[in-house]
């Protein structure tokens, strides 16, 4: 069995980081909860470009049974980012939407990993920086509970 309990305590460095990293996804949630753009075209077209040019061939049957509803996927994209945000930024049940904001990076990687025919090779990490980065320190931040330093996982609950 896996010992969960982080054998180095978090810092308050891990703490800035898991904040920054939950004001990320913030910002990206308002835009696409508050204002009816995404939900009502970005969705579709961001997802149909993943389907045509550059996500895995085995994601691709699960993108495009996404594409059958839209709108749906588009708030749940907006409301996973939302409860990702919240999480990270007050340090609340971070290990648990650790993994979530992990996987939710694994899905932008398989979407985006494939590149047009003759790019190089080293282009296909190099096109992940924006979400191989993120998924790493959603990992690290379930591995060392980031939450219990400046958030709510730290405190202690009253009996």
């Amino acid at each position: 069995m896996v010992n969960l309990k982080s054998t180095s305590a978090p810092s308050p460095v891990m703490a800035v980081a898991r904040i920054a990293v939950g004001l990320t996804f913030l910002m990206f949630a308002q835009y696409k909860l508050l204002r009816t753009d995404f939900a009502r075209e970005g969705y579709a077209r961001y997802v149909t470009g993943y389907v045509q040019e550059s996500s895995v061939s085995f994601y691709k049957p699960f993108l495009r049974e996404t594409l059958l509803r839209p709108k749906l996927w588009a708030y749940a994209v907006g409301v996973v980012e939302l409860l990702i945000g919240i999480s990270m930024v007050v340090g609340f049940a971070v290990r648990p939407f650790s993994l979530v904001g992990a996987l939710f990076m694994l899905n932008l990687t398989l979407a985006t990993w494939r590149l047009p025919a003759g790019t190089p090779a080293w282009r296909y990490l190099g096109n992940e920086l924006d979400h191989i980065p993120l998924l790493l320190l959603f990992l690290i931040f379930f591995a060392h509970g980031a939450g219990e330093v400046w958030g709510l996982d730290g405190k202690k609950p009253v009996v």
